[in-house]
């Protein structure tokens, strides 16, 4: 019993993993059953008997590591949450910024799928839409547990976030950006101190 259970994870790994692989090596038009099952070496009735179907099987890639950064990789583990929010605000956030760039920044499927978001919505796209949006939405709970200065923070974040994962998709096709060379890591922790200088700027009083 315990071999069927870890074959049939192991198959619904090679799935998962298949989805990301194939949209590397064929591009996301050819993301499709047939396909999917070829990558896998599966018969394509699993899709639907493990994921339901397409669908599902988008969803589990788009919750997978490979795709999109978890709340614990930009906080850390429990203890390590607990450090970085006893520092004062501006270095929080900072550090919250700066390793949500990098983990962004080190998946490079990931930046193509945001740059192919911007001209197409399928499935796909909608599920890992989807996942996004919740860490994005776990990240601002464990940030509104701060004592924050008085402006507008959600609206102030994502406009750096907006930024960031404008310029990650801007560097696939160029290497400067308004005269900065937006893959040079000299360059971002340039950006990364302008943003901790605005930060400070917004003001310190307490809402």
């Amino acid at each position: 019993m315990k071999k069927a259970v870890k074959n049939k994870e192991d198959t619904m790994q090679r799935m998962v993993s298949s989805v990301g692989e194939l949209i590397a090596e064929q591009g996301f038009a050819n993301v499709g059953v047939n396909a999917l099952a070829r990558k896998a070496k599966v018969d394509k009735v699993l899709i639907y008997r493990y994921f339901d179907g397409l669908e599902g099987l988008y969803a589990a890639y788009a919750n997978s590591i490979d795709f999109w950064p978890s709340v614990e990789e930009i906080l850390g583990e429990e203890d390590d949450v607990q450090e970085l929010m006893s520092q004062p605000f501006d270095k929080v956030l900072r550090t919250v910024l700066e390793r949500f760039a990098n983990a962004v920044r080190s998946r490079p499927l990931t930046i193509e799928i945001m740059a192919w978001e911007m001209v197409e919505r399928n499935a796909l796209t909608i599920a890992l839409e989807q996942v996004r949006e919740q860490m994005g939405l776990d990240l601002a709970a464990h940030m509104q547990k701060l004592d924050l200065p008085s402006a507008d923070w959600p609206t102030i974040t994502n406009t750096f976030i907006f930024a960031i994962n404008y310029l990650a998709i801007r560097s696939r096709k160029i290497e400067r950006f308004t005269g900065i060379e937006i893959n040079s890591e000299q360059a971002w922790t340039r950006m990364f101190d302008s943003m901790e200088f605005l930060i400070n700027g917004t003001g310190n009083s307490k809402s």
